[in-house]
């Protein structure tokens, strides 16, 4: 997808694009509704062409990393520190200064995939480990609970967390949090 509002830039990016081997899917301006379009026609990845990135653009970007994660090159004639760290933030996996240049367009666009597969995979590893921190918590307060209210051990509580969770086909901390929302209604 291709997002430029000097439609003569957009048209040599295309050409480029094409040469390459690539399809577009779409060309459109900045004041479009970017999230909306991505939404709709689910891009591979989205190249946008601007002398310099507003904020509106930085925010519908940020919106598509969001809800609609994809890679996303943007190419600035001008720009300073404080643009490329909010382009970053906002999600954009390839900042390339001064223009776009058709003999690097496929490096480019080659590292801004691999940058978004990188960014892809921490985001999913931060997710996990902080589920299972929480089922970890979980878990040892409602191994407490359990241990206080029927005398038993943190072993036996353990194992009995387990069997509830077994028997109802849950995993271990979904099953501690329901012991957890329970004992807080008693």
């Amino acid at each position: 997808m291709l997002v430029d509002d000097d439609y003569g830039r957009m048209a040599l990016l295309r050409q480029a694009l094409l040469a390459g081997g690539n399809d577009v899917v779409a060309q459109m301006s900045t004041t479009d509704d970017l999230l909306a379009c991505v939404a709709r026609l689910q891009p591979d990845i989205i190249l946008i062409e601007v002398d310099a990135p507003s904020r509106d653009t930085l925010e519908s970007l940020g919106q598509i990393n969001r809800d609609r994660p994809r890679p996303i090159v943007l190419f600035a004639n001008h720009s300073d520190a404080d643009t490329a760290r909010r382009a970053m933030r906002a999600g954009v996996s390839a900042y390339v200064v001064d223009g776009m240049s058709p003999s690097r367009l496929k490096s480019v666009i080659d590292v801004a995939i691999a940058r978004f597969d990188e960014h892809q995979a921490l985001r999913r590893e931060l997710h996990e480990t902080k589920t299972r921190l929480a089922d970890r918590r979980d878990v040892d307060r409602a191994k407490g609970i359990l241990m206080q209210r029927r005398k038993l051990s943190e072993t036996e509580a353990y194992e009995l967390l387990r069997k509830m969770a077994m028997d109802r086909n849950v995993k271990i901390g979904d099953a501690a949090r329901s012991l957890l929302a329970a004992a807080e209604l008693l």
